[in-house]
C-alpha cells in the first residue's frame, strides 16, 4: 500500500477568500515503512500572506517572490501523489485548497479525491481519544513523539512528525516483515512478525501422567460440587 503523507502552508485561512497555498510537504510510505522519497516546493502565491500566517509559518512575501506558481509545479506534484492514500491531519482544511487551486487552472483537473484516497488523521484522532486535544502537538505529547524542531509550522516537517505519530496511532508497527529482513526503528514500533520456518522439528507432545489425570478429574467433581449444578463440560 502507498499512502503519502501530506501538509501544506497558506496565506490565510479561507480559500473562498482568495487565499492560496504557498507551500507543499509530502513523505511517501509503502506497506508503512519510509521509502525516502519526499515531494517538498515553495509556491509563489500573487498576494500578500497574512500577518496572523506569516506568525504560525514564518513564511514571507518577499521569500516567495521568486518561486514557482502551482501552475507551474502541479503536474509533478500530481504525478507524485496520484493512485496513493492521502494521509492529512486535519483533511477538509488542506484538501479544500488543493481543490481551489486545481479549480483555478484549465486544464481540466478534478477535485483532489478523483485521484486519491483520504485518510483525515484528526477525524481518527477524535475517534481514538474522545474529549482529548487531538492537534499534531497533543498527540506529539500522546505518542511520544519528538517534535523539537518544530518552533514554527512547515510542510515538510509537520508531515515527517504527521508521518511518526500516524503509525504510532494505527499500531506502531511500521512494516510486516516476512523472511529475513530487519525492521525499522522509530516511536512505538514493535517486533516484526516474521514467517516461521516450515522445515522446524515437530512440537513435542507432552501427555498428563496417571496421577495427573486423576487429579484433574478429583478437581472437576470438587468444583461441580461447590456449583451445584452440572458443568458446560458435562452437557
Amino acid at each position: 500500500m502507498r499512502q503519502i503523507v501530506l501538509d501544506t502552508e497558506t496565506t490565510g485561512l479561507e480559500p473562498s477568500q482568495g487565499h492560496r497555498i504557498i507551500e507543499i510537504g509530502c513523505v511517501e510510505l509503502v506497506d508503512r515503512r519510509y521509502t525516502g522519497n519526499t515531494y517538498h516546493q515553495y509556491l509563489q502565491p500573487d498576494r500578500e500572506i497574512d500577518a496572523g500566517a506569516i506568525e504560525v509559518h514564518g513564511i514571507t512575501n518577499e521569500f516567495l517572490a521568486d518561486k514557482p506558481r502551482f501552475a507551474d509545479i502541479v503536474d509533478d506534484f500530481m504525478s507524485f501523489i496520484k493512485g496513493a492514500q492521502l494521509v492529512i491531519h486535519n483533511a477538509p482544511f488542506d484538501v479544500g485548497f488543493i481543490d481551489h487551486e486545481l479549480g483555478l487552472l484549465d486544464a481540466g483537473w478534478k477535485r483532489l479525491d478523483s485521484y486519491c484516497q483520504i485518510l483525515d488523521t484528526l477525524a481518527l484522532a477524535r475517534e481514538m481519544h474522545p474529549g482529548q486535544k487531538n492537534s499534531l502537538d497533543a498527540l506529539c505529547k500522546r505518542y511520544e513523539i519528538d517534535n523539537s524542531s518544530r518552533q514554527k509550522h512547515g510542510a515538510l516537517l509537520d508531515a515527517e512528525i504527521l508521518a511518526d505519530v500516524y503509525l504510532a496511532m494505527t499500531g506502531g508497527q511500521r512494516a510486516l516483515l516476512l523472511g529475513g529482513e530487519e525492521a525499522g526503528s522509530g516511536a512505538g514500533e514493535t517486533a516484526a512478525i516474521r514467517r516461521l520456518d516450515g522445515n522446524r522439528p515437530p512440537l513435542a507432545v507432552i501427555r498428563a501422567s496417571d496421577d495427573e489425570a486423576l487429579a484433574h478429574t478429583r478437581r472437576l467433581r470438587a468444583i461441580q460440587e461447590a456449583c451445584g449444578d452440572t458443568p458446560v463440560w458435562d452437557r
